[in-house]
């Protein structure tokens, strides 16, 4: 194809990518969010075209910006640095072109001037040492020991085996594990040495014949280059403003060492090559236990056998960690911590101790009992734990004592150099389930930090409608069940394009028979989609969660607290006495069909002051709703909906009607003066119904680190009810970030 022909083809497809942002959806429906899949893997199938692509999608930039086209300017900004990540070698001009755009963007609102800051960043960083980000990325996201940059990703994909059908699961294990069957740490070190030297020495990099080499190398010897390019890229990168020639010379001494005795100035000249982009490291989970989520993530920082370096994964654990780690559960309220004592209690089994000195005495030694010693499993988390921490096996897990007159050593600051990408497929039911375990991993943080200070945790969504047919999807619909979907669609169109568009896509995958052409297409498309929406997707969509109390119709059952995400479902509970429904049927026909409630609620003002109101009425059922219809209402209140029974007297007799009564509020209190009872659903998720309710109080949920310093600081200040002291600066909501690309765009 001719360089004008080509041109005219990349133009095309970038145009037909801004009018499915305007809503002119393509002819063929299928086609829907496969438009950026189709442009890239062009380009990775003509690397010598990235380029062209980079130039069109600078100048569709310029123009959008000059034509105040604003909703083109993310979509475009993430096309062109995914190809500029993979471009095998792009001019410094035009690099700088794309530089002083982004520079730009600094002057518009959020999340403009928020991407076009880290892209700017990213963008010197790669002009200076070209390679680097490819380098980077491919390092963390394959966990490749490296000294200079010693960062780890992992993307986890959960899913409800539940809520999705066992053909869905099955696909994407599949999918998943057949992505990384043909990578292995060898050749991942090789693409990024060939990446490396190639985006630094361009056309007279002899591509095939340094590929040929690092295959003929033992892994030992292809672990040294690769080394020695990651220090060489790594330290240029670090100076900011070193000598570019420099680096390109070290570089080159690099290429001429590893290539050995072949003549310099003889590479073929077939133009750039490119260097296939490793797929992550993904794991697929089927969500079955409620602590799954946190343990995962500590086996992600402390594997059960671990044989790294001593930096590798970031600083050993503190014994004041492991206290916590292996105290069980966190809740802020408990004010004394649990210690896992690693001591026996059998003499014999003490550490050898050298001599006693004269300080010691010797009423001070301890004295055991015979005893027996328990073993305990390879697999519980005391094991666990302690395959990863710094704690020898013979010592307790206190602080050491030190003598006085010393100095304590000063600890290293922590790095957060873990990054964990929680990919949670399904519908508003699963995210739900991953509010509740948000808030339990908060509530463990909040009484000891642990994954916090070591943890980069993200969230993302894909939505996947569940194919079979159930009482949930029935009542709610196909829309209703993806509401946190259609919201974050609405605020950003690129997420509406490239993931929304998959809640049909993956069940259409998953039920393809097997086939070579099924493996194509899946491997190919689902995977790369995955991996783009972890990489590229870096701007938080904050959502409220909120907190409930149900109070029961016993007394003598203490009330539950939970959280809640998406909705709250009160319906009248039919009695199972023979009494109560006499009396129900009696009521019923006097007053109507539902039960009298007393409802006090919170106002939501443009004020922002506070307003209560009350209220009396006979209703059938309420709903709740924290994801607004519209995506100007904001995400800080509820939508409430309740089914009001109006009693209507005429000459036929007495009648009745349901009024829907909605307003919107930020704390609700209801009860039943009858102490009739009614059920709970929460988050569309029948498994998550609480019966024979008789009131409930919900509230936004409150960040557990507030409420753990707040009780602290109203120890000493009785009579003072407003925040002080650290309290003021503590974040007092729990807001549950889900990444998309653009966040909220203004």
């Amino acid at each position: 194809m001719e360089s004008s022909e080509l041109e005219s083809d990349i133009l095309r497809r970038v145009r037909a990518l801004l009018r499915e942002l305007d809503g002119h959806h393509p002819s063929c429906q299928s086609d829907r969010g496969m438009l950026r899949w189709t442009l890239h893997k062009k380009i990775e199938q003509n690397p010598s075209t990235s380029c062209v692509l980079v130039r069109i999608l600078v100048k569709e930039l310029e123009r959008a910006e000059r034509g105040d086209l604003r909703h083109y300017i993310i979509p475009l900004l993430h096309t062109l640095m995914y190809t500029l990540i993979q471009a095998p070698c792009i001019p410094d001009e035009l690099c700088a072109r794309v530089y002083d755009f982004c520079k730009r963007l600094l002057t518009l609102p959020k999340p403009f001037c928020t991407i076009g800051l880290d892209y700017a960043s990213r963008l010197q960083v790669e002009r200076t040492a070209p390679g680097t980000l490819y380098q980077r990325m491919v390092i963390s996201e394959q966990s490749l020991w490296s000294a200079p940059f010693p960062y780890q990703e992992k993307i986890f994909i959960f899913a409800d085996p539940e809520l999705l059908p066992e053909a869905i699961c099955n696909a994407l294990v599949t999918d998943t594990e057949a992505a990384q069957v043909s990578q292995s740490p060898q050749g991942c070190m090789s693409f990024v040495v060939t990446h490396a030297l190639q985006a630094a020495l361009g056309d007279t990099c002899d591509i095939h014949g340094l590929r040929a080499r690092l295959q003929a190398l033992a892994p030992g010897d292809v672990e040294h280059w690769f080394q020695q390019v990651v220090a060489a890229v790594e330290g240029a990168a670090s100076e900011g403003g070193s000598d570019r020639g420099q680096h390109m010379a070290q570089l080159e001494r690099i290429y001429h060492g590893l290539l050995g005795s072949l003549p310099a100035g003889n590479a073929p000249q077939e133009g750039l090559q490119g260097t296939p982009l490793p797929n992550p490291n993904i794991s697929f989970h089927l969500w079955t236990e409620d602590e799954q989520l946190w343990k995962e993530l500590v086996l992600f920082l402390r594997p059960l056998s671990q044989s790294c370096e001593p930096d590798c994964l970031g600083q050993e654990l503190d014994p004041t960690d492991m206290q916590d780690i292996l105290a069980g559960c966190g809740c802020c309220e408990q004010s004394r911590f649990s210690v896992l004592s690693t001591d026996s209690g059998i003499e014999r089994d003490l550490p050898a101790q050298d001599e006693p000195s004269a300080a010691d005495t010797e009423p001070s030694r301890l004295h055991r009992k015979g005893g027996i010693k328990k073993k305990l499993s390879p697999l519980d988390s005391v094991s666990l734990l302690q395959a990863g921490s710094a704690v020898p096996a013979g010592k307790p897990p206190g602080k050491q004592p030190r003598r006085s007159g010393t100095a304590p050593q000063p600890l290293a600051p922590l790095q957060r150099r873990h990054t964990a990408r929680v990919m949670l497929l399904g519908d508003d039911r699963i995210l739900g389930r991953l509010a509740q375990a948000f808030h339990s991993l908060r509530k463990r943080e909040a009484r000891r930090v642990f994954l916090t200070r070591r943890l980069n945790l993200q969230f993302y969504h894909i939505p996947v409608l569940p194919g079979h047919s159930s009482a949930a999807a029935d009542a709610a619909g196909p829309e209703g069940l993806c509401e946190v979907a259609g919201y974050l669609g609405r605020a950003d169109p690129w997420y509406e394009s490239n993931i929304n568009t998959l809640c049909h896509m993956i069940p259409k995958l998953a039920s393809m028979p097997s086939s070579p052409s099924r493996a194509l297409v899946t491997d190919l498309f689902l995977t790369d989609v995955i991996a783009y929406y972890a990489r590229m997707g870096t701007q938080p969509v904050c959502f409220q969660v909120h907190s409930v109390k149900v109070l029961f119709r016993d007394p003598a059952q203490d009330p539950a607290e939970d959280v809640f995400l998406t909705e709250l479902l009160t319906q009248v509970q039919d009695s199972p006495s023979h009494r109560d429904l006499n009396t129900t049927k009696r009521k019923s026909s006097l007053d109507g069909p539902g039960i009298d409630l007393t409802v006090t609620y919170r106002k939501v003002v443009l004020s922002d002051r506070h307003k209560e109101l009350a209220l009396a009425l006979r209703s059938t059922g309420l709903l709740m709703k924290a994801i607004p219809a519209e995506e100007a209402e904001g995400l800080g209140c509820l939508s409430v909906t309740i089914t009001e029974i109006i009693r209507i007297n005429n000459l036929a007799g007495r009648s009745f009607s349901a009024v829907a009564n909605r307003f919107k509020a930020q704390t609700i209190k209801i009860g039943s003066p009858e102490q009739r009872p009614f059920t709970v659903r929460l988050d569309k998720d029948s498994r998550r119904t609480y019966r024979d309710v008789i009131g409930l109080e919900v509230s936004p949920c409150l960040e557990p680190s507030y409420c753990l310093q707040k009780t602290k600081t109203t120890k000493f200040n009785l009579h003072k009810t407003e925040d002080m002291g650290l309290v003021k600066y503590l974040p007092k909501s729990l807001l549950l970030p889900i990444n998309t690309f653009a966040g909220v765009i203004q």
